[in-house]
């Protein structure tokens, strides 16, 4: 869903809630072909998915859940593709892909398809919904299955895993690329 659609609350606004602002660039559309860095946090920094020993995560059985979910991506989520990745004891990191013609591309490749464009300005006569290629259905699609599997293994029916919403960050080239890859890579030594 993208940042500049909005809609009327259902209920009251209550003023000691704190305002969410959304972190999605303002009429960029998630489900284009583009590349994305994301996060995803685990609810209250909880250390659920394992420990660092020597610069290296040693993953618990909830952070083998995690890994395989997301190493089945891009067989169960047509039109993702994966890169670098890495869990951490209490957030999860990754490069997407999306590409539609399921080949796998580079950033150059989609600099045609609008990665490094200005974003589309979205009509605010489209519905509301999550389509089933887009970032957010991905990332919702995967924190869901992932919670459902979790919460099985700890019998906490309903307990949130992770923290609400993500961070993504598009990448616009190359060199942002080959950065955010070695950023990944070396998180668990940074610990």
């Amino acid at each position: 869903m993208a940042g500049a659609l909005r809609c009327a609350p259902t209920v009251p606004m209550n003023p000691n809630y704190p305002y969410r602002h959304s972190t999605r660039l303002t009429g960029f559309d998630y489900g284009q072909d583009a590349a994305f860095f994301v996060s995803l946090v685990v609810e209250n920094r909880q250390p659920l998915f394992g420990r660092i020993i020597d610069a290296e995560v040693q993953l618990f059985a909830i952070g083998e859940i995690i890994k395989r979910e997301w190493l089945r991506t891009p067989s169960v989520r047509p039109g993702i593709f994966i890169d670098e990745w890495v869990i951490m004891p209490d957030h999860f990191q990754a490069i997407v892909f999306i590409h539609q013609d399921r080949h796998r591309g580079t950033i150059g490749d989609m600099r045609s398809v609008g990665a490094h464009r200005s974003a589309p300005v979205i009509p605010h006569e489209i519905p509301l919904q999550r389509q089933s290629r887009t970032l957010g259905s991905m990332i919702g699609q995967f924190k869901s299955v992932t919670t459902t599997q979790i919460n099985r293994i700890r019998r906490t029916p309903g307990v949130p895993v992770w923290q609400r919403n993500y961070h993504d960050r598009i990448i616009r080239n190359e060199v942002e690329l080959d950065k955010i890859r070695r950023y990944i890579r070396n998180n668990p030594r940074q610990k």
